[in-house]
């Protein structure tokens, strides 16, 4: 059976909860999709890249904070192997969905800014679980 930190496990928990989130995220796609809402082509594509990147990256947190557990890494370099894909998951998102809210939008706005910030946490903390696990 696999042992758990209590960190780990707690953050596992609060993590699969926001799995509901996600999900409610998806009834708003089938209203934009289903033109019961109405948004621009940008909108319609940054919401759909929203939605996947938090699905996709709360996946990989989840096994990103198990793995970090067969790992040596300690201090804030354990943070980053095991939460770095969790915060990514949080900022990329909301870079895509929060640069292309507002009636009529057709080009991000500043909230853009957090794609690349997401894109920078999430290669810190796979590089860092990677060296992690390859270094022992």
């Amino acid at each position: 059976m696999l042992e758990l930190s209590d960190p780990a496990r707690i953050t596992a928990g609060i993590v699969l909860l926001t799995v509901v989130g996600i999900e409610s995220g998806g009834f708003f796609l089938l209203k934009v999709f289903g033109g019961r809402l109405a948004t621009t082509d940008l909108q319609k594509s940054f919401f759909r890249a929203g939605h996947a990147h938090a699905g996709v990256l709360v996946i990989l947190g989840l096994l990103c904070l198990l793995l970090t557990e067969a790992t040596g890494l300690t201090g804030f370099l354990r943070w980053l192997a095991a939460t770095g894909v969790l915060v990514a998951a949080i900022l990329m998102p909301a870079g895509f969905f929060l640069s292309a809210i507002g009636t009529g939008r057709t080009a991000p706005n500043r909230a853009v800014v957090l794609l690349p910030a997401g894109a920078v946490v999430l290669g810190a903390g796979v590089v860092t679980l990677a060296g992690g696990l390859l270094l022992g």
